[in-house]
C-alpha cells in the first residue's frame, strides 16, 4: 500500500529531495523509493516507445489491391481497415476504419488504366490520415503516373512536378516507388523519394528462365534507352545492340522545345539581327548497331504501354537473324490492343512486373509473364519503419542505373 502511495500521489524528484541526509533506520525507504524511481522512469519511456505501423491500400478496385495484399502477407500484418469507393457522381470517399494516431502509414496505390480515379483515391486517403492524426504517412507507388511527362514540350505543363506537390499537399512524407521514368524526378519532390530497381528481378528472370541466354545480346530500341540496355548487357556479361531510325521513339524529338515564341512573327527593334538557323532533324534509315545474327534478342525497356514501336523492332530483329525475341519491363501498361498485338506479333515474350494490375491483358495473351517484385517493397517498408538504411537494397546500383 505504501508503494501504490507514494507512486500514485508523490512526485518522484520531490521525495528524492526530501530522503536527502536521511537517517540509517530510514534506509529501507530510500530504497523502496529508489525502486519507484526506477519503475516511474521505465513507465514513462514505455509511454515514449516506437510507434507501430499500418499499411493500407488506397484502391477501390479488387484487383488493384492484390500487390498490397501480397505485401501484407510478407510483412506478417494485416492489410488496414478502410473503405475506399466511388459515388454515383463519380466522387471519391475514403473512411479508414481504425485509430491511426502516432502511427507510421503506408498507403500502397498500383495504378490501374483509370489513372486520374487512382491519384485521386490515394490524395483522399492521405490527407483522411493527416487529419486522423497519423505521425508519418508514406505513399508506395511502384508505378508513378505522369512520369512521362516530366519535360516542358511546347506550351504544355511538367505534369508530374504539379502530382508531387498535390501529394506533398495532401500530407504524404515520403514515397517508395520504382524505376522512375527519369531519375530526376525525385528533384520535384519536397520530402525522400526511394527510386528502387526492379533490374535484379528481371535479370534473375533471365537467367532462370530463358534457355541459353549465354547466346543472346540486349537491344535497345532507341538511343535513349541505350543507358538501360548497357546496365542489363554488363551485368548479364553479354553483347550489346542498339537500333537506330524510323522505328525508334519520337519522344527525343519534342524532348526540348516549347517553340515558343513561334517560328514567324513581326518584331520590333533590331530587325537586322540574324540568329543562326536550327536545321531540321532526319531520321537516318533503320539500322542496328551491334550483331543480332543465329542470337536471341532480349529488348530492355522501363515501361511498354502501346506496343507498335516493340512490334516493329522485333519484325526488324527477326530479319537481322534473331530467332527469338524477349521484350523486358518493369511497368506493364499494356494500353488499348496491346495483348493482340503481342499475340500477333514475332514477339515470344514479353516479361514484366506486377507494379501495375494486367490480369486481364494475361488472359488475353498467354506471351505475357509476370515477376513478382513484392519482396522488395515490403523490405523497404521494413526498413523505414525501423529506421535503418536503405542502402542494402541499392547496392551495387550506379549512377547511370
Amino acid at each position: 500500500m505504501l508503494f501504490f502511495l507514494l507512486f500514485t500521489f508523490v512526485d518522484v524528484d520531490s521525495l528524492q529531495t526530501c530522503l536527502q541526509g536521511c537517517s540509517l533506520n530510514q534506509r529501507i525507504i530510500k530504497l523502496s523509493v529508489d525502486a519507484i524511481v526506477q519503475l516511474s522512469y521505465g513507465y514513462s519511456k514505455m509511454n515514449v516507445s516506437k510507434s507501430g505501423y499500418r499499411v493500407f491500400s488506397a484502391n477501390s478496385t479488387t484487383a488493384s489491391a492484390e500487390l498490397a495484399k501480397k505485401i501484407t502477407e510478407r510483412l506478417g500484418v494485416e492489410l488496414g481497415k478502410s473503405t475506399v469507393y466511388q459515388e454515383s457522381n463519380r466522387e471519391t470517399r475514403v473512411d479508414v476504419k481504425e485509430s491511426v494516431r502516432g502511427q507510421d502509414i503506408f498507403i500502397i496505390q498500383t495504378v490501374p488504366r483509370d489513372v486520374n480515379t487512382a491519384i485521386m483515391e490515394l490524395l483522399v486517403m492521405a490527407y483522411a490520415l493527416k487529419t486522423s492524426c497519423a505521425k508519418n504517412i508514406i505513399g508506395v507507388i511502384p508505378y508513378f503516373p505522369y512520369s512521362k511527362q516530366c519535360k516542358m514540350r511546347k506550351r504544355g505543363s511538367i505534369v508530374c512536378k504539379l502530382l508531387a506537390s498535390m501529394l506533398a499537399k495532401a500530407g504524404l512524407t515520403h514515397i517508395i516507388t520504382m524505376d522512375l521514368h527519369q531519375k530526376e524526378i525525385q528533384g520535384f519532390f519536397s520530402f525522400p523519394v526511394d527510386n528502387l530497381r526492379a533490374s535484379p528481378f528481371l535479370i534473375q528472370y533471365i537467367q532462370e528462365e530463358i534457355p541459353d541466354y549465354r547466346n543472346a545480346v540486349i537491344v535497345a530500341k532507341s538511343p535513349s534507352a541505350a543507358k538501360r540496355a548497357q546496365s542489363y548487357a554488363e551485368r548479364l556479361r553479354l553483347g550489346l545492340a542498339v537500333i537506330h531510325g524510323e522505328a525508334q521513339c519520337s519522344e527525343s524529338d519534342m524532348a526540348d522545345g516549347r517553340h515558343s515564341p513561334p517560328s514567324s512573327r513581326t518584331t520590333t527593334g533590331h530587325t537586322g539581327l540574324e540568329l543562326p538557323l536550327m536545321m531540321a532533324k532526319e531520321k537516318p534509315p533503320i539500322t542496328v548497331v551491334g550483331d543480332v545474327g543465329g542470337r536471341i534478342a532480349i529488348i530492355v525497356d522501363d515501361i511498354i504501354d502501346d506496343v507498335e514501336d516493340f512490334v516493329a523492332a522485333a519484325d526488324f530483329l527477326k530479319e537481322r537473324g534473331a530467332y527469338k525475341i524477349y521484350i523486358m519491363a518493369t511497368h506493364g501498361l499494356l494500353s488499348a490492343e496491346a495483348p493482340r498485338l503481342i499475340e500477333e506479333s514475332a514477339i515470344d515474350e514479353v516479361v514484366v512486373t506486377n507494379t501495375v494490375p494486367h490480369e486481364v491483358q494475361k488472359l488475353q495473351c498467354p506471351k505475357i509473364k509476370t515477376v513478382d517484385v513484392s519482396m522488395i517493397l515490403a523490405e523497404a517498408i521494413r526498413r523505414i519503419h525501423n529506421g535503418e538504411s536503405m542502402a542494402y537494397l541499392f547496392r551495387n546500383i550506379a549512377v547511370d542505373d
